[in-house]
């Protein structure tokens, strides 16, 4: 999968530019607010269909415009697509994929792309919440029924967080519960039972990367760990979570939430049998975290038969000397990638890509 051209129109701090990429690395240089991110974040919302920055699109119009656009052609299994989207400051957004013209969420597996930034070193040592939507963003571009199946689960979840709260306000009874429960039970044994096997493919690579960056020193194991449930009976989960969710009723009742399903679960990483985020040093969190992007770029080329894009932004300062180096000799004439940076020095002499310099919204393709 490449990108091969980006086209923004009234983007962040962008009036009119159009860019063609190599299929390689593509490096963008320069000091910091002059527009760098904002391309990787025009790649990333044609994959994903929304900014991993902002949730609101008009935020992404330039100043005092009253829309803006991004189009992005790109190759995949050989087959050229063009994806538009048109958005306006009163919250309208129209998403064309090849001329047809689609909603949000049937993007996901269009464009395949795995995002790294400095927020991600934070992956292992944050909060739950991160890793699961990590699991969940992986699972989501290989699997768009996973996807699916993840919207209609949260959308119930928050359907049956409302109802808990007027019950116990006393404004509705218990039993309404019931219906959402069988739902509910269906959909977190499918989301989980997924997330088990991708846990244990993702595992695996991981492993791999991880012993290759520690020189064998080092095994990483990645566990998934469930919230109130064994998962022991595979066969039998829908009903585990039916009887579960019966049991807390009155405990979730209390809190007015649901407290158990995969919304609640979280991914546990160790290092010859350390806890990562407990007891890992923070270079060991950090290799932990780049070897688990490298077995995300494998895990979804096994999925779908090709790698992803792979965004890098602003990372290459926070890696030292030698992961820079494993990481760029990683992805050369295998990925394409694309780079921001503030200073050319974190890349070696061998010049591992196509380099542009980035000034106030301008963009020059340069020597380096």
């Amino acid at each position: 999968m490449r990108i091969n051209q980006l086209d923004l129109r009234n983007y962040r701090n962008y009036v009119k530019l159009s860019l063609k990429f190599t299929h390689n690395i593509n490096i963008f240089l320069g000091h910091n607010a002059q527009g760098k991110t904002n391309i990787l974040e025009a790649i990333y919302y044609g994959a994903i269909g929304r900014s991993h920055r902002t949730n609101i699109d008009a935020e992404l119009i330039r100043w005092q415009q009253p829309a803006g656009s991004i189009n992005i052609r790109f190759t995949r299994l050989d087959i050229e697509n063009n994806l538009n989207f048109k958005f306006t400051n009163n919250q309208n957004k129209e998403i064309n994929y090849n001329s047809h013209r689609v909603k949000p969420r049937e993007l996901m597996g269009a464009l395949n792309v795995v995002l790294f930034s400095p927020e991600d070193l934070l992956l292992i040592k944050g909060a739950p919440v991160g890793r699961r939507r990590f699991l969940d963003m992986e699972i989501s571009q290989a699997n768009p029924s996973y996807y699916r199946k993840l919207l209609q689960y949260n959308r119930i979840v928050m359907q049956r967080n409302t109802l808990l709260k007027k019950i116990r306000e006393k404004k509705a009874k218990a039993d309404l519960l019931d219906s959402w429960d069988d739902q509910l039970a269906v959909l977190a044994a499918a989301l989980v039972l997924k997330r088990l096997e991708t846990v244990k493919k993702l595992a695996m690579l991981a492993n791999l990367m991880h012993r290759r960056m520690t020189d064998n020193k080092e095994n990483l194991f990645i566990g998934y760990q469930t919230s109130g449930i064994e998962t022991d009976a595979q066969p039998n989960l829908a009903e585990c979570y039916h009887r579960r969710l019966i049991d807390s009723r009155n405990i979730d009742i209390l809190r007015g939430s649901t407290g158990i399903g995969p919304h609640r679960d979280d991914i546990v990483l160790t290092v010859n049998g350390v806890n990562l985020r407990t007891f890992g040093s923070q270079g060991q969190q950090r290799t932990g975290v780049l070897a688990l992007k490298l077995a995300e770029l494998e895990f979804i080329k096994s999925e779908t038969g090709e790698y992803p894009v792979l965004l890098l932004d602003d990372v290459m300062s926070e890696l030292d000397e030698n992961r820079r180096e494993q990481l760029l000799f990683f992805i050369k004439d295998r990925i394409q990638t694309f780079i921001t940076a503030t200073d050319g020095k974190f890349f070696p002499e061998w010049k591992p890509g196509k380099y542009y310099i980035v000034t106030a919204g301008n963009v020059k393709e340069c020597l380096v």
